[in-house]
């Protein structure tokens, strides 16, 4: 029996954001000192046992049976504001389900056999559909998704990935998550997870990454992220808040296995905000309450931040200056069901070119014809700006389905300028069988991916302080038969049958009698 050396730390990071909200940032990370991902050129050998203590056996088992080196799944719900929020603590905020992995290649089985399996086990821990993540959504966009951690040396690596922007997240995922912390719900920073709280929030998302680096071991990382809104809900619209106020809970004592815990609140600028308990501690504009349980910090305890000179909370009046380097706006268009155009806008506003990648990952609902594409600044064709262009088509599979279509590019922005990017899309014609049961709401189209590229193979800006920027999901109006026809049918097929049988039954059973009428 192998067993490591096993470390827990939590944290929480509460900011107050321009429009009044309030983002959160709950992160609880458990290290595996010394410990490393399984070769899976041995999977068909019996594996080592495995004992943890504060690493969640669930996860960890599903980790060696596949041999995955990292892992990465988020549940979001919402649209994130790159404008008026900034860019996220955690760079995972596409709407909907998104999971990727790195996986050793291997003659035992293949690297789509464990994927498949992966997603499957991963779908009954977190009662999520991630099921239905096959071959017509998987992809392998290796420059925008790179190995976060350490890249072992017994065999080279694949990449996967699969979105799916229609998921919903809900309580039956949350509970799950908050079973594989040492403490569950019941002490530390998880005690604050309220459920009708959490969901209740503008946006909310919840992540797990499984990182693997050379130096220290396997890292497992749980994040949860929130953006409240106290101004809805204060009887004042003020934006003060507290913890009990954005929780409607508190914590009562600390997590006794966290060899960290602590509350970090980022302070906004100017001096008319107070902050309280007062005795925190202040380090580059962060006031920092430690709760761990060797700490001197009272609890439970009421973190607050107010505004005494505030009667009410003023929004900021447009127009806004955007607090990211890059603004992006994306839609599809046109006047039919058949054909349409995919128009995307990228506004630089800073005073430095920036090159940034571009990725687009369609579904097979969605042609690209890439002889369209064209690229304008100010209504002129600026074909130069874009480079190194790569598509790969849907193609079709053995099960009569096709894979998803991508395409990856690299943009340069000039400073302060907005970049247009359009092509014409043709959207199919799928059978009656193949459309969901809401087939007049339309099909969710995963969201772009801007990444930031690396300084070596560029001189211009790359903006380094973010990962990656998720455009919202686009809703597309495919050709839809009347499913009402077929009800109508049998409405009227069932109206005629009644009324000829009616008759024709009516003629042969009844009997004709003479009857006599006395005067």
């Amino acid at each position: 029996m192998r067993r490591a050396s096993e470390t827990y730390k939590e944290d929480l990071r509460i900011q107050s954001l321009r429009d009044g909200r309030v983002s959160t940032t709950f992160s609880f990370v458990t290290v595996l000192e010394g410990a490393g991902p399984r070769n899976p050129k041995a999977l068909g050998q019996r594996d080592e046992s495995q004992h943890y203590a504060l690493f969640p056996l669930t996860l960890g088992q599903i980790l060696r049976e596949y041999a995955i080196t990292e892992l990465h799944l988020t549940l979001n719900a919402g649209k994130w504001n790159y404008d008026n929020w900034g860019h996220p603590h955690e760079a995972e905020v596409g709407t909907g389900a998104e999971l990727w992995a790195w996986m050793g290649a291997s003659e035992v089985t293949t690297v789509d056999e464990r994927w498949s399996g992966l997603r499957n086990a991963l779908s009954g821990l977190f009662c999520a559909s991630l099921g239905s993540l096959d071959s017509r959504r998987t992809l392998s966009p290796t420059v925008a998704f790179p190995l976060s951690g350490s890249t072992p040396t017994f065999s080279p690596h694949e990449l996967r990935h699969a979105s799916l922007p229609s998921e919903n997240v809900c309580t039956e995922n949350l509970t799950p998550f908050l079973k594989l912390l040492p403490c569950k719900s019941h002490a530390g920073l998880a005690a604050l997870l309220n459920p009708q709280k959490v969901f209740d929030a503008d946006w909310h998302g919840m992540g797990v990454h499984v990182i693997w680096k050379e130096d220290t071991g396997i890292e497992l990382k749980l994040s949860l992220q929130a953006v409240f809104n106290p101004v809805r809900t204060s009887a004042g619209k003020r934006r003060d808040w507290n913890l009990q106020s954005l929780f409607d809970r508190s914590i009562e004592r600390s997590c006794p296995v966290a060899s960290s815990s602590a509350i970090t609140v980022i302070l906004p600028e100017g001096k008319d905000h107070k902050i309280t308990p007062e005795n925190p501690a202040y380090v580059d504009g962060l006031a920092i309450y430690d709760l761990s349980s060797s700490s001197n910090f009272t609890i439970p305890s009421n973190i607050a931040m107010y505004w005494p000179s505030e009667h009410s909370f003023q929004y900021p009046l447009p127009p806004l200056t955007p607090i990211t380097p890059l603004s992006v706006k994306r839609t599809i268009h046109g006047t039919t069901q058949t054909r349409g155009v995919l128009s995307v806008s990228v506004t630089n506003n800073s005073p430095q070119e920036i090159s940034v990648g571009y990725l687009e990952m369609m579904p097979a609902l969605i042609t690209l014809w890439m002889h369209t594409l064209k690229v304008e600044i100010n209504s002129q064709i600026r074909s130069d700006l874009l480079s190194e262009l790569k598509y790969h088509p849907p193609s079709p599979q053995s099960n009569d389905r096709f894979s998803p279509s991508m395409l990856q590019a690299v943009l340069t922005i000039p400073p302060k300028t907005t970049l247009k990017i359009s092509m014409e899309v043709n959207k199919a014609f799928l059978k009656y069988t193949e459309h969901p049961p809401d087939a007049m709401r339309g099909w969710d189209l995963p969201g772009a991916v801007f990444f930031p590229l690396s300084q070596s193979s560029h001189n211009t800006s790359s903006s380094h302080d973010w990962e990656r920027i998720y455009t919202p999901t686009l809703l597309v109006d495919l050709p839809t038969p009347d499913f009402s026809m077929p009800y109508n049918v049998i409405i009227l097929s069932c109206t005629l049958m009644t009324l000829i049988f009616g008759s024709i039954f009516n003629l042969l059973t009844r009997k004709w009698v003479v009857m006599e009428i006395q005067e």
